[in-house]
């Protein structure tokens, strides 16, 4: 099998969710006076979907996707998500100017994204879930 880039072990999986729960726990503390959202959970029928859907979308309007980004969002308080944080995806393609930040990989501007996935539970659970 050929080597992952970016691949990392389930410790250091936990050493980056350490370092982000004091971020989180102000988060909770301060804005929503309750635990925060820390994770999405997407189906792999949904990821594999998503996947040939915003590649399709993307030929279609002109891009040739060639990756995903993926992005912290949150809910107003009076939306689904009660103000709960969430992530969603967004398809990426070259960019010729390279000024999109992204090394040359910049968001397809017209290219729809992915959301709701499923919160963890409880919605503030920590690495790993079980």
């Amino acid at each position: 099998m050929a080597k992952i880039k970016g691949l990392i072990s389930p410790k250091e999986a936990k050493q980056l969710n350490d370092a982000f729960t004091e971020r989180c726990e102000l988060i909770s503390k301060e804005i929503t006076k309750r635990p925060d959202n820390r994770s999405s959970w997407f189906s792999l029928e949904d990821i594999k979907a998503y996947l040939e859907y915003a590649e399709k979308q993307a030929r279609e309007n002109g891009h040739e996707m060639n990756g995903i980004r993926i992005y912290c969002g949150a809910y107003s308080t009076t939306e689904v998500g009660v103000g709960y944080s969430t992530s969603f995806i967004v398809p990426t393609a070259r960019t010729i100017d390279g000024k999109d930040g992204g090394g040359g990989n910049g968001d397809i501007p017209d290219g729809d994204g992915l959301n709701f996935g499923n919160n963890g539970w409880p919605p503030n659970a920590n690495y790993p879930q079980q």
